[in-house]
């Protein structure tokens, strides 16, 4: 994912952690510490167990322990997500990813949409890991006091584990409701391909997303009288990420189902325009204008060595374009497919690649090329 830093591998697994990460660890730490008072009472409350708040209170300890809450949160939901991608891995799906954001993690595959009877057993580690980490906090509230005999320390641990086993546990509820595409939507989806195509399921489920996410978008913006607050932030964009993370999924199921069967030989372009290395680049700029092509591959003896795009030609000054040629620019590590290859597969490399064609090789020598814009167009006529 764009904007992600790899900070580790666990269980063959590459662990990403997004800029946005950075930005809400330490809001949630300032709503926290702000609110010290009032949110150690409640916990001391739904424990039934006396908090001693004489470190809890004093100096920083507000944002310290908000921020240590914070991180024990977001470590909550990366267990949740490693959960998802253990499961998934022991049903013979490659993980490519997780990554922590700013609302939660993302557990990313290889394949799109899995089998019923393997989603169902992965939409639901994540949300029943959850569970059992909240419950594992919480018991260790009442573990705290054989711990340490000083109260002032005791409160500063039942704090701890009873913030971030509360929140887990609100994590867990949060989760199963069937907002596709939270996990709560994958288990009804699951359900429903049971009973029909999986097209059809995906298309309801996103659906019953949808109207969840402009229920909370009501909510967050009127809020409930005694509960939320009007202009609720979080809560707006939750609603956000739900309408267009089912509108996005919905549309890529419908892709795999319409593309299924497509391979790229019978959709590839051809014939090919190509360039040579040594071409000055001011003359490919040129085609590009003239042909709205804005790639080409580049050969050398019907070989095929490089592509030159409008981006690798956007690299460089306008005024040193003229003394450069094709080569000076090019990407030379290509990627390349057979014409028997999948659609899905050419649409699925663009997409983690970030790249818009691909060259069509058949005994090395190139006999087509496909673009985002022909899956497309592909796809606008398979709906008629």
């Amino acid at each position: 994912m764009d904007g992600s830093l790899r900070i580790g591998r666990l269980f063959g697994i590459p662990i990403m952690l997004h800029w946005t990460f950075l930005l809400i660890i330490p809001v949630f730490a300032f709503l926290i510490g702000s609110q010290i008072g009032a949110t150690t009472d409640l916990i001391g409350g739904l424990f039934g167990i006396g908090i001693d708040s004489t470190i809890i209170s004093g100096g920083y300890m507000p944002w310290i322990l908000g921020t240590i809450v914070a991180l024990g949160l977001f470590f909550g939901v990366f267990v949740h997500e490693l959960a998802h991608s253990l499961v998934a891995r022991v049903k013979g799906i490659r993980m490519q990813s997780i990554t922590l954001l700013m609302f939660g993690g993302v557990a990313q595959m290889d394949e799109g949409a899995p089998e019923p009877r393997t989603e169902l057993p992965m939409a639901l580690a994540g949300p029943l890991t959850s569970l059992v980490f909240g419950l594992a906090c919480c018991g260790l509230v009442y573990v705290t006091p054989a711990l340490t005999p000083a109260p002032a320390i005791q409160g500063v641990l039942i704090f701890i584990f009873g913030y971030v086993g509360v929140l887990n546990i609100i994590l867990f509820g949060f989760n199963l409701i069937p907002a596709f595409p939270m996990d709560g939507g994958r288990v009804l989806r699951a359900a429903l391909a049971t009973r029909m195509p999986l097209d059809r399921a995906t298309r309801i489920a996103a659906n019953v997303g949808k109207g969840f996410a402009i229920l909370f978008g009501i909510v967050g913006l009127f809020g409930i009288p005694g509960y939320i607050a009007p202009f609720d932030p979080f809560l707006i964009l939750i609603a956000l990420f739900v309408y267009l993370g089912a509108s996005l999924e919905s549309s890529a199921v419908q892709y795999n189902v319409l593309l299924r069967d497509v391979t790229v030989g019978e959709m590839m372009s051809t014939p090919v325009v190509s360039v040579p290395a040594s071409m000055q680049l001011v003359k490919v700029v040129d085609m590009m204008y003239a042909s709205k092509h804005l790639g080409f591959p580049v050969t050398e003896r019907d070989t095929l060595v490089g592509m030159v795009t409008l981006a690798d030609v956007n690299r460089t000054s306008p005024i040193d374009r003229e003394a450069m040629q094709v080569k000076d620019v090019m990407t030379r590590e290509v990627v390349t497919l057979p014409p028997t290859a999948s659609v899905i597969d050419a649409l699925r490399i663009m997409s983690a690649r970030n790249i818009g064609r691909i060259p069509i090789l058949q005994e090395d020598r190139i006999v087509g090329i496909v673009t985002r814009t022909d899956i497309l167009k592909v796809t606008e006529l398979k709906k008629i």
